[in-house]
């Protein structure tokens, strides 16, 4: 599945990537933003794997907002003025459609960044993958790997990092849509532990490879999580 921003000052364009993306079933639209400062405010929020770009918005524009970033998704831009394609094409973006867009087009766009999004996979490692979070009212990004747990606690999520603990403002439910089922399982309804940072899985509760012990939920028992 694949998360995607849309960034459009114009209605109707929202409407037609709409439509669009319904097409694919493997697109999930995470957001719909009006201008930069919008787009940079949900980016900041949620994880965004790819974005639909328009060039010409209000004070900040698509190329702007991606110049800006110091990490930014795949873009694929769409815009009524054709000038600005080899500006975004120096910013390394996937593909620049012209509205309007047909479905053709737009499907042959997607192919091109899922390829990208493939080998980008390919060549970094599930070890190198950051998770961000808002923490202190900023967003932190913090590895992975490095991370051996999350304990529910309200409307935040306490973090076990190797790097430091830490209180994020999420849920764990908002939190377990976007970890990887390879590396973590939910053993009770305010615990996600890592699979491999688990040491010994008792009847009620885990062990961590730091010590700490962790409860198995009822409902939870039967599930092998080594």
């Amino acid at each position: 599945m694949l998360n995607v921003l849309l960034v459009d000052d114009e209605p109707l364009a929202h409407e037609v990537l709409l439509h669009h993306c319904r097409a694919h079933p493997d697109l999930r639209v995470v957001g719909q933003c009006h201008n930069a400062a919008e787009a940079l405010a949900k980016i900041s929020e949620v994880p965004v794997d790819l974005m639909f770009l328009d060039v010409r918005m209000p004070r900040f524009g698509g190329l702007d907002l991606l110049r800006g970033l110091e990490a930014p998704p795949l873009a694929i831009i769409v815009s009524a003025h054709r000038e600005h394609a080899l500006d975004g094409f120096e910013l390394d973006v996937v593909d620049y459609l012209l509205k309007p867009v047909s479905s053709d087009r737009f499907a042959a766009a997607l192919e091109k960044a899922r390829r990208r999004l493939a080998e980008q996979k390919q060549d970094t490692p599930s070890e190198q993958e950051y998770l961000a979070l808002r923490v202190d009212g900023a967003t932190r990004r913090l590895r992975l790997d490095r991370i051996s747990g999350f304990q529910a606690e309200g409307n935040f999520v306490k973090v076990w990092s190797d790097e430091g603990n830490c209180l994020a403002t999420t849920t764990l439910r908002k939190l377990l849509e976007t970890l990887p089922e390879k590396d973590f399982v939910q053993v009770h309804r305010s615990f996600v532990v890592r699979r491999d940072r688990i040491f010994e899985q008792r009847r009620a509760s885990v062990t961590l490879d730091n010590g700490m012990e962790v409860p198995i939920g009822r409902s939870y028992r039967k599930r092998e999580v080594i």
